[in-house]
Order: structure tokens, then C-alpha cells, then sequence
């Protein structure tokens, strides 16, 4: 039996070029922010038709924060990058550690449902557990 998917379109954007996320020295300790991105759209590796959906990223900061107009332009870049939901969310997430090594971070990916099913994808990461943890 044919596979439906081919290894190609399932690591489709994981190491593709993005803009870089810039941070700023962050001020204060213990505190968390969260930043919402409604109106997030990449693109089917296997379709080439448009992916919507909501992304919600949580962090708590250690010394940077992360400044918002490079994330918006990092999130931009997006629109036209073929890459599967579950890439999306692990992608952003690796990016966002890489730049801020926050305390700990969460990302949110909750996409538009088709054909009668609704994706809601989470991925964490602490300095204590590394990937994968569970809050």
C-alpha cells in the first residue's frame, strides 16, 4: 500500500530560513507572558492549500524578552512555508527557546477544523526538563 505522505512533506519547513526573533533585555524576574497570534496561516506540504489557526505561546522570561515586531515578521513568514501542525508548533517553539532561553515555554496550536476534525497541538520546555515536559 502507498504511503499518503512522504518523508519529504513530513519534515517539510522543520529547517527552512525564518527571520530572526530579537529580544531585549529583560527587566524583572517571576513573571509570565503570553502572546496570541489569531490569525496564524502556513500552508499544506501535501495539499499546497492554506492552514489557519490560533497560536498561543506562554513564556516565562529569564533574561530576555522577546520583542514583538520581529516575532510578528517571524509569524509572517509563515504564510507561505509548507509545513505540517505538528512542525508548526515544535518549530516555533525550538525558535523562541533558541532566542530568549527562557525559564520555560509553551506553545499553543489550535487549528481550523477539516473535514469534521479540529487539531490542538501543545508543546513545552523548561531549563529543568528540556522538551517534551508537562506542566
Amino acid at each position: 500500500m502507498k504511503k499518503a505522505y512522504t518523508d519529504e512533506q513530513a519534515q517539510a519547513g522543520i529547517d527552512a530560513p525564518l527571520p530572526e526573533i530579537e529580544t531585549w533585555p529583560n527587566q524583572f524576574p517571576g513573571y509570565e507572558i503570553e502572546i496570541q497570534i489569531p490569525e496564524f496561516t502556513s500552508v499544506c506540504p501535501k495539499t499546497g492549500l492554506p492552514d489557519f489557526g490560533k497560536l498561543t505561546l506562554i513564556y516565562t522570561p529569564n533574561q530576555k524578552c522577546l520583542e514583538l515586531k520581529s516575532l510578528k515578521m517571524y509569524v509572517q513568514a509563515y504564510r507561505n512555508l509548507g509545513i505540517f501542525y505538528e512542525n508548526v508548533v515544535n518549530r516555533f517553539l525550538r525558535d523562541v527557546v533558541a532566542a530568549a532561553d527562557p525559564v520555560c515555554a509553551r506553545i499553543i496550536g489550535e487549528f481550523t477544523p477539516r473535514g469534521g476534525l479540529q487539531s490542538k497541538v501543545t508543546a513545552s520546555w523548561s531549563k529543568e526538563h528540556g522538551f517534551g515536559n508537562r506542566r
